[in-house]
């Protein structure tokens, strides 16, 4: 065989070896930097710039690695100091932390230089409740819904940051205090028709799996006002899935809601 018929086939053996290659990885996805110029401006930070004293409220849309981007944090570091366990569920209307420590980012306190990421469950800012223990707050809260409990608050647990209350479909579901609505949608997965109230600056309240929602977004409603009607969308019964959450953090509602 002449030297260029076997180079030949060489080229012609290790193209098919490529397509072969290819047709193995055909559900692979091409992920391209953003901005031109193959720019990798806006990837995913490896460290963290503190920014003391800074915040950052949560508008729809909003995802906590989007925020991180642009603030050059790492999406760790973020959840971390707002005291967010995965799957790093976060709300409009939310102000998070751009800086490590406790309240009041006293730039002592907290470093201007990169930082390391501390682990998850880490020790939690001073001014966050922990899960058995309940912070006093100026609102009166009172039950959004008649109906049995089913599903009690688990910290730590993605699907049980909150209380579930069987009922029936079309039950009205209400305020559980005086509020705005910064949430009326259907965009959050796992909670079907979802409604957000800020009650306060630290204070929300989240009211999932309704059939209908009798509210928008920017509305001001008083406590026991009916909001929605109970239903199961996103769930395999009717019932309301509520959570109460301080500085976006789930508590557990049952230490914050009037005994039956």
């Amino acid at each position: 065989m002449s030297a260029d018929r076997l180079s030949k086939g060489v080229r012609t053996g290790a193209l098919l070896l490529v397509v072969s290659a290819l047709s193995a990885c055909g559900t692979a996805t091409v992920v391209r930097p953003s901005g031109s110029g193959g720019s990798v401006a806006h990837s995913t930070p490896q460290t963290s710039v503190a920014k003391p004293g800074q915040t950052a409220v949560v508008r729809r849309g909003d995802t906590l690695y989007a925020l991180a981007r642009i603030h050059n944090i790492t999406p760790r570091d973020l959840a971390a100091w707002n005291g967010l366990a995965e799957p790093y569920t976060i709300y409009p209307g939310q102000s998070l932390r751009l800086f490590p420590g406790g309240s009041g980012g006293s730039p002592a306190r907290a470093p201007t230089t990169v930082v390391t990421a501390p682990r998850p469950g880490s020790t939690a800012p001073a001014a966050t409740p922990s899960p058995t223990t309940a912070i006093k707050s100026n609102i009166s809260w009172r039950w959004p819904a008649d109906g049995a409990i089913v599903g009690r608050f688990v910290a730590g647990e993605a699907t049980k940051q909150g209380v579930d209350i069987a009922g029936t479909s079309g039950q009205p579901v209400r305020a559980t205090a005086a509020g705005v609505v910064v949430y009326s949608g259907a965009g959050l997965v796992g909670f079907g028709e979802l409604i957000i109230i800020k009650h306060s600056d630290q204070w929300l309240s989240a009211y999932g799996h309704n059939r209908k929602r009798l509210v928008n977004e920017g509305q001001s409603v008083k406590a026991g006002e009916q909001i929605a009607e109970m239903g199961r969308t996103g769930a395999a019964r009717d019932m309301l899935h509520f959570e109460i959450r301080y500085n976006g953090k789930p508590v557990d509602p049952l230490l914050y809601l009037p005994p039956k």
